[in-house]
């Protein structure tokens, strides 16, 4: 590395360095002057505690100290975003990710932004298009029916897709059959070879597999280990289903209407620090539409302050949300809040014809 290189290196880093020190210092200042700064003692308890709730340990010498400075930075914004001046429509909190940086906490928990319009996909359906006269439930959650079930962990494994869509399947089986039977996003990972395991991928695939393997085996049978493995031959079909299909993108009403008769996957940005550490209340913070996490929508509805929501069952474990559910902005427009509405996706049993019951099979409160 020549001397010029080296001089700039030296000054990017400085300059970095100034820009943080800058902002802590800002915070700082602020903090003091209305009476809400944490002393370094109660952040060090603090992070102390949330180390042993979160089974945190750190091997490398100096990694605890260094993860200690990240934690102080995520801390200040939770504390700083939390302020009633600010006015936010959603809380935010510590949970695992409260070590890592935006850029670690991308790397490891979401893909690049995915394509969707590379992805062979099926036909568009009419099947939950708008129609005429008919009135939709103001309220759907699917919870309250047993259509869904325990908040999963992917873990630092990107199979967010294979969460997605087994949220879907369990929920739609719920409802046809009567019975929630969890199943295995593991099998997914190691069997579905059109995707790549742990890395980033395509969700018709993973719905495809399903389809042609003819349903797919149960989690306690094939439990998750958030790694690919071999993909086992001797796995059960629990749960079938005949087909997937899509609703039409860029429509908030078609959305709706699916998820009225059905939990549905969908695809959205979610590499925002607010949505990161969401905690209660409708996330209505900055995101764009670079979809790269999916997601299952459970519901909707409308918060008390007037703010209608889509409602989520993410897939990173109890602590995001509240218990791995999160609400985030409906009726946003466009391609909807982080992009909700470019990609959805649902499952279809053959037998299972909502398209024929005219609202009478939506599950919600008029």
């Amino acid at each position: 590395m020549g001397l010029c290189q080296v001089e700039n290196l030296l000054a990017i880093l400085f300059t970095v360095y100034a820009v943080s020190f800058a902002s802590t210092v800002e915070y700082e200042e602020r903090a003091a002057r209305e009476g809400w700064l944490r002393s370094e003692q109660e952040m060090k308890w603090l992070y102390e505690e949330w180390g042993v709730e979160h089974d945190k340990s750190y091997s490398e010498q100096g990694e605890k100290e260094k993860r200690f400075e990240i934690f102080k930075e995520n801390l200040r914004f939770i504390d700083d975003h939390n302020r009633p001046e600010n006015n936010h429509t959603s809380t935010v909190g510590l949970n695992q990710f409260a070590d890592l940086t935006d850029e670690e906490f991308g790397a490891l928990y979401l893909s690049a932004p995915i394509n969707v319009s590379a992805e062979p996909s099926p036909p568009v359906t009419s099947r939950y298009a708008p129609k005429a006269g008919q009135v939709l439930p103001h309220t759907v959650d699917w919870r309250t029916w047993g259509a869904v079930s325990r908040v999963k962990n992917q873990g630092t494994c990107e199979s967010c897709r294979a969460f997605a869509a087994v949220a879907a399947i369990e929920g739609l089986n719920k409802i046809v059959s009567g019975n929630m039977v969890t199943l295995s996003e593991q099998e997914l990972v190691d069997c579905d070879q059109r995707n790549r395991g742990c890395q980033p991928g395509f969700i018709y695939y993973t719905y495809d597999y399903v389809v042609r393997n003819g349903g797919i085996d149960t989690d306690w049978r094939y439990p998750y280990t958030g790694v690919q493995g071999m993909c086992r031959r001797n796995r059960a079909r629990a749960v079938k289903i005949t087909s997937y299909e899509t609703v039409p993108s860029y429509n908030e009403y078609a959305l709706r209407r699916a998820v009225a008769y059905q939990p549905v996957s969908v695809i959205i940005e979610a590499h925002s620090r607010a949505f990161r550490f969401h905690r209660s209340g409708v996330f209505t913070g900055e995101c764009g539409t670079r979809t790269d996490h999916f997601v299952t929508v459970i519901g909707y509805g409308r918060e008390y302050n007037g703010i209608d929501y889509w409602l989520l069952k993410n897939s990173w474990g109890p602590s995001w949300g509240q218990g791995g559910i999160g609400k985030i902005q409906r009726n946003f427009g466009g391609a909807g809040k982080c992009g909700i509405l470019i990609q959805s996706v649902y499952p279809v049993m053959r037998w299972w014809a909502p398209s024929d019951a005219d609202g009478e099979g939506t599950r919600g409160s008029e």
